[in-house]
């Protein structure tokens, strides 16, 4: 086996049994120990590529990201093109941002109470970064293919649209019972500024 055919099997190994372990315990009382056990690797694997569990906590939410990513553009290389389609991807991703048992907004807050290590605060900006990154792409796409106006301001506009995704992710940690403006409602307004009304 190659060794970067390795690396991958190995990161496809931890982030597997550590997806396992969040969904079933959360991130608190995960341990290393436990995701070795999960992943039945050796401590010498896993950290040739991590040195902690929050560094794989980190992979989940990026591995998440870019999976969306990979949804949109799917969709976006659809004959013909169309605003709608998009948008269903988009749509779809926020409505589990607002779901309080969703794996990644659990991961996401959790790093988020350590944003004071100088590592979790890279893991963290970079995040953020891509996010913004993405959702820039996206708006660009549609411009490219004539189904959101050239008015629509990408930058301002994309990190709006992260900004108002994490409010959704940290409100599902709050012990809400109702709500005024759910997902959908969001999903609305972006569409709305989208389409340049």
């Amino acid at each position: 086996m190659k060794q970067e055919e390795r690396r991958e099997q190995t990161i496809r190994q931890l982030l597997d049994a550590t997806k396992e372990l969040l969904r079933d315990r959360g991130c608190h009382s995960i341990t290393m120990k436990d995701i070795m056990e999960k992943s039945e690797l050796s401590k010498g694997a896993i950290f040739h590529y991590v040195k902690s569990k929050d560094e794989i906590f980190a992979w989940v939410l990026q591995e998440q990201l870019e999976e969306i990513n990979k949804h949109f553009m799917n969709e976006v290389m659809r004959v013909p093109q169309t605003f709608d389609g998009p948008m269903q991807v988009i749509s779809s991703h926020l409505a589990a941002l607002e779901d309080a048992s969703d794996m990644t907004n659990k991961v996401l807050m959790y790093l988020l109470g350590k944003e004071d290590e100088p590592p979790l605060a890279e893991v963290l900006k970079k995040y953020y970064e891509q996010s913004v990154h993405f959702s820039r792409e996206w708006i660009g796409s549609g411009q490219r293919h004539g189904v959101i106006p050239e008015s629509v301001d990408p930058d301002k506009t994309a990190e709006m649209f992260v900004l108002l995704s994490l409010g959704l992710r940290v409100r599902s940690s709050l012990p809400i019972n109702t709500t005024a403006v759910a997902a959908r409602d969001l999903s609305a307004y972006m569409a709305s500024i989208l389409k340049g009304q």
